[in-house]
């Protein structure tokens, strides 16, 4: 019941959802394959480390060998920059069918039947974050806010959905809903609007 759920089994079909990023890049400028450098923004999750190359290069001096190459199979480890220059243009929908997928493996090993609490429901909690802020750095997807001075502060935020039970400590996290400028709207979207989508 429990076998499409091994990690081995959701790394594959995470480096599948990586290996169809679109990459723009052309000629010899492919150091990198795409598919590391999603692996090691994903495997930054796991090692808690500011620096992800960084904590691998000390792994390997002292053991021999890094979990990236054991536990994610990443052949190549990108810097913390290259990912970043790497995976920015990527749009987030891009990994959508990931969460979809590792739900229904959950919903058919009957881990979420675990979840069900009052009248047998799933629970929902969502919070709001925000992840890049900036007075200088935008993009046609930033929202933005005028400050007291006037000045105008570009950000990106986005709604984490995720199913928690009441005395459980452990959540299954769901498809975050990005909070962006929707097209026809005046208005600039919202948490709120986030949660009806």
């Amino acid at each position: 019941m429990y076998e499409e759920l091994a990690l081995e089994r959701l790394i594959k079909r995470i480096k599948q959802s990586f290996e169809a990023f679109p990459d723009p890049r052309t000629g010899k400028n492919t150091q990198y394959e795409m598919i590391d450098a999603g692996m090691g923004a994903f495997s930054v999750f796991f090692t808690q480390s500011p620096s992800f190359l960084g904590h691998q290069q000390d792994m390997k001096r002292s053991k021999g060998r890094c979990n990236a190459e054991s536990l994610f199979g990443m052949d190549q480890i990108p810097s913390d920059n290259q990912m970043r220059s790497l995976l920015d243009p990527v749009a987030p929908s891009n990994v959508s069918p990931v969460f979809r997928d590792i739900y229904q493996r959950l919903e058919r090993a009957e881990v979420l039947d675990s979840f069900r609490s009052h009248g047998n429901c799933l629970l929902v909690a969502t919070d709001g974050t925000q992840y890049h802020s900036s007075q200088k750095i935008h993009c046609d997807h930033c929202s933005r806010r005028e400050l007291s001075n006037g000045k105008i502060n570009y950000y990106h935020s986005v709604l984490t959905p995720v199913i928690v039970q009441p005395g459980n400590e452990r959540v299954i996290a769901l498809e975050p809903e990005y909070i962006l400028p929707q097209d026809g709207q005046e208005k600039q979207d919202c948490e709120i609007e986030a949660g009806k989508r």
